[in-house]
């Protein structure tokens, strides 16, 4: 095979079952299998146990001719697969082959049909051969990469394609009646335990001068580097750099350059990040990426040549993120001027030898390397005043001129006809040299107005808004907060310049619906962003602060804290405790409501129960304490054992109280005083009182890893410090059986009110159902009363009676007797008073067609009775000199 021939090597000509090779001296092989045989299977035939013995023979004639017979033999038995119980005496014979092969070049055809053979799957008879023969098989799959050594071309460009046959197995030509094939996967995790990669990278410091074999070995390393496995062996073996040290080689077919790039592209991806780039850090790996890039950048014209110059230049810039690499290149070039010229808005009636779209893309490339270069050279970015530039352009990404951008690049999606791809990269750039915390770079920027300019930058994406580019309008929005936030977190001038126009913002996205922030967009980056901003700009500015409570923000707070989110509690209460140091915050907190008129005292203490319940802390039904010795302890510090630490390490003890959000609602209850907080049940009460007593809990189990620890060291203190230690041990026990004392009489008051409410309801229920029974007794004394006339007359007699009874024994004297009956009535109830009521006299309404609205009118002036009027006039007040 020709050099020519093989330039591309997913093309190069197959090497055939009988390739001539050349030598010496030709001896013909005859290979004969019967009919038997071939029926058989072909295994059971085969003897290679006396393969391997002839091999190992010397001193006979005809010993090269037998040896030879017998590796065809071996080739045509196994024509359709290797079975595993047989992989490792097959791959002893091919490596005795590739012992002689120095003195005897005929055995390059047999251990190049093996191999051949090695790219068809393997053979299990068992299913349980895959782990029987594992180590056999990963050993003799490790062995190919030794191969390489042998100096012929075709063998190794063999290797090679036998390698990617592993990622792309073929079914075996004829079916073995007792044998199944291995799964597809199973090669490529051998290859993997076989270590295979790392031989396969060190092979191709053999092939320096010999471009077909080493694009090959680039292809099989293609593959094999789409495992994190194997990426990892290739770095041990130093891959990245002596892969990249190579780029810039002659390769006329530019495979070389592709393969490679990917090659380091998986090696970023899949393994660790930090030992790629302390590998790429020298002279000689930059300077190849700068040759190629420069290439790139003024040869290439298609689309894979732009997609491949952004591939180099991103892992140029991944680079720059080590302090050591010595990017001094770019000082001395002065690449950070050269970047800027691009940070500048279009210039127009411009002759420019690049189309609109491709200065464009060069556009956002530079502002995106600037994100990257320029941080690590702070001098040269302030020396060409970029702040300055970053912010002038941002003022033109934000004005309203006319301005079409393609947006048909990576860097450019989303921002087709708009300037918010422009305004992104500017803003990450910004974002960039603000985290830096560098003091000159942040005064700078608040000299020139950033702060303002970005609120104002702010507001105008919310006018902006559109449901197409809502997650690039997020990603800004956070990326301005983020920025603010770094320009005042430590600057009070630049906290009273974020003033209330500032709050406005905060509070705008604190009002976002809260299903928003389930839908990926990015809601959940902008409110930890809002968030952020809160502590850093409002907090420890007092005007800020009372504006934010004017503004009811600590509703808001509150309203996303019972959100029962986890991911936003512990901030938003670390927050709270800040802001609980305004005295009045204190009133709008108690004032707030929740769900179900739900408190704020009543959500803090429901968040505490809840995140007891996760770190498993031990408590009963009723919420009360279980261990009064340990009644904080999680399940976590329950499982780990106290050690012994050096003092200026944390202990379990000190690093639960960051990890988790009891802390932070003990100091919220604190600041109220733990007295009358509105809205609470008698559970709340309960948990209360562990809520109250925190701080003693936790400084009492603090001391007691103290003295265990003491113990584990097998120190003994003094009489005294040990009377101390057991003392506050003693102290922090009883501390727990008052609060569980204090419990349990609360549970029991509680208990003792939900009985008396109970009755009081019973006591209800029964008045209700006497009340009932009257009224039916009551309706069926009257029912028998109309319907029987017996019991009527008898009712009569018992009125009667009781009407006498009720009256005077004797008659007063000049007494007058008026009767209370009605004369021929048969009725049983009592009788009342008589009143004769005769109607209104008709002249007086008018009749029965009068004006039926006489009643909504006014009385005439002069008084009287009602009296028909045809109209009615509203009379002033009579003067005082009227007689009327």
């Amino acid at each position: 095979m020709s050099r020519a021939e093989a330039a591309e090597p997913a093309e190069a000509p197959e090497p055939s079952n009988r390739i001539k090779f050349s030598s010496p001296r030709q001896i013909p092989i005859v290979g004969v299998v019967t009919e038997d045989e071939e029926v058989q299977g072909a295994f059971k035939s085969m003897d290679l146990n006396r393969v391997i013995k002839l091999f190992e023979e010397t001193g006979k004639d005809d010993l090269e001719e037998r040896q030879l017979k017998s590796v065809k033999k071996l080739v045509q038995c196994y024509q359709n697969g290797f079975p595993l119980r047989d992989l490792a005496q097959i791959f002893k014979i091919l490596n005795l082959c590739a012992e002689k092969i120095k003195t005897q070049p005929h055995f390059i055809e047999p251990a190049y049909n093996i191999i051949k053979l090695c790219g068809l799957p393997f053979l299990k008879k068992k299913a349980s051969d895959e782990i029987t023969y594992a180590e056999d098989t990963a050993n003799s799959i490790g062995l190919l990469g030794d191969l390489m050594k042998i100096q012929n071309s075709e063998l190794r460009i063999q290797i090679c394609k036998c390698i990617i046959d592993f990622y792309h197995a073929e079914p075996p030509k004829k079916h073995i009646t007792g044998y199944q094939q291995a799964s597809s996967s199973y090669k490529i995790k051998m290859a993997e335990v076989g270590e295979l990669a790392k031989t396969m990278i060190q092979s191709l410091e053999l092939l320096e001068n010999q471009l077909v074999e080493k694009l090959w070995v680039l292809k099989a390393l293609q593959h094999l580097s789409t495992s994190e496995v194997n990426c990892t062996l290739m770095v041990k073996a130093q891959a990245a750099s002596g892969i990249c040290a190579h780029l810039n080689d002659p390769d006329p077919s530019g495979q070389l350059l592709f393969r490679s790039s990917e090659i380091l592209w998986n090696l970023l991806e899949k393994s660790s990040k930090e030992e790629i780039i302390q590998q790429l850090s020298n002279l000689k790996c930059l300077l190849a990426l700068k040759e190629v890039f420069k290439n790139l950048f003024i040869r290439g014209v298609s689309h894979y040549d732009r997609q491949l110059r952004n591939d180099i230049l991103v892992i140029t810039t991944i680079i720059s993120q080590n302090p050591g690499a010595p990017m001094v290149l770019l000082i001395d070039g002065k690449v950070i001027l050269a970047l800027f010229t691009y940070v500048k808005r279009p210039e127009k009636h411009k002759i420019l030898e690049w189309s609109a779209a491709q200065y464009e893309e060069l556009q956002l490339h530079a502002i995106a390397t600037l994100s990257s270069v320029a941080p690590f050279l702070i001098d040269e970015y302030l020396f060409y005043k970029g702040n300055d530039q970053v912010l002038e352009f941002l003022a033109w990404c934000d004005n309203e001129d006319s301005f079409f951008s393609h947006g048909n690049s990576f860097h450019g999606a989303g921002g087709r006809g708009n300037k918010f791809a422009q305004m992104r990269y500017s803003l990450r750039l910004l974002r960039a040299m603000v985290y830096l915390e560098n003091d000159t770079i942040n005064k700078d920027l608040c000299e020139n107005g950033a702060i303002q300019q970005l609120i104002g930058i702010f507001k105008n994406t919310i006018s902006k808004y559109n449901d197409k580019e809502e997650a690039i309008l997020l990603e800004i929005q956070s990326d301005i907060l983020l920025i603010l936030s770094g320009l005042c977190e430590y600057h009070i001038p630049g906290k009273e310049i974020f003033g209330t126009e500032g709050v406005d913002i905060i509070l705008h996205v604190m009002k976002t619906d809260p299903k928003k922030l389930q839908s990926g967009l990015g809601y959940n980056v902008l409110l930890y962003s809002t968030l952020d901003s809160i502590w850093c700009c409002i907090l420890g500015c007092y005007p800020s602060e009372d504006y934010f409570l004017e503004k009811e923000g600590i509703f808001l707070l509150l309203d996303l804290l019972a959100l029962n989110q986890k991911k936003f509690c512990n901030l938003i209460l670390g927050i709270m405790v800040e802001f609980c140091d305004n005295p009045k915050t204190a009133a709008h907190v108690n004032a707030w409501r929740g769900k179900k008129d739900q408190t704020a005292a009543s959500l803090l203490i429901k968040l505490w129960r809840k995140e007891e319940k996760e770190l498993g802390v031990k408590r009963d039904k009723y919420g009360k304490i279980v261990d009064t010795k340990k009644p904080l302890f999680t399940s976590f510090q329950e499982e780990q054992k106290i050690i012994p630490l050096p003092a200026n390490c944390p202990t379990i003890a000190v690093m639960d109280v960051a990890e988790n959000i009891r802390a932070k609602i003990y100091a919220v209850l604190g600041k109220l005083d733990f007295e009358n907080l509105p809205g609470l049940s008698a559970e709340d009460f309960v948990t209360l009182c562990i809520i109250h007593r925190y701080l003693d809990f936790k400084i009492g189990e603090i001391w007691n890893e103290i003295y265990e620890e003491i113990k584990l060291e097998k120190l003994r203190p003094v009489t005294t410090d040990k009377k101390i230690l057991e003392s506050i041990t003693a102290a922090s026990e009883n501390i727990g059986k008052m609060v569980v004392s204090l419990q349990s009489e609360m549970i029991e008051s509680q208990a003792r009110q939900d009985v008396q409410n109970e009755q009081k309801v019973y006591t209800k229920i029964q008045a209700t159902h006497k009340q009932r029974e009257l009224a039916n007794k009551s309706w069926e004394n009257f029912l028998a009363r109309t319907s029987n006339a017996k019991t009527l007359k008898k009712a009569k007699r018992l009125q009667e009676k009781a009407i006498e009874s009720s009256r005077y024994g004797e008659r007063p004297p000049n007494a007058i007797f008026h009767r209370t009956d009605i004369k021929g009535l048969n009725a049983t109830v009592p009788s009342g008073g008589v009143v004769t009521v005769e109607s209104t006299p008709a002249r007086l309404v008018g009749g029965p067609l009068a004006d039926t609205d006489i009643a909504l009118k006014k009385l005439p002036i002069r008084g009287g009775a009602l009296q028909k009027v045809k109209a009615v006039k509203t009379v002033d007040e009579p003067k005082k000199s009227d007689p009327a």
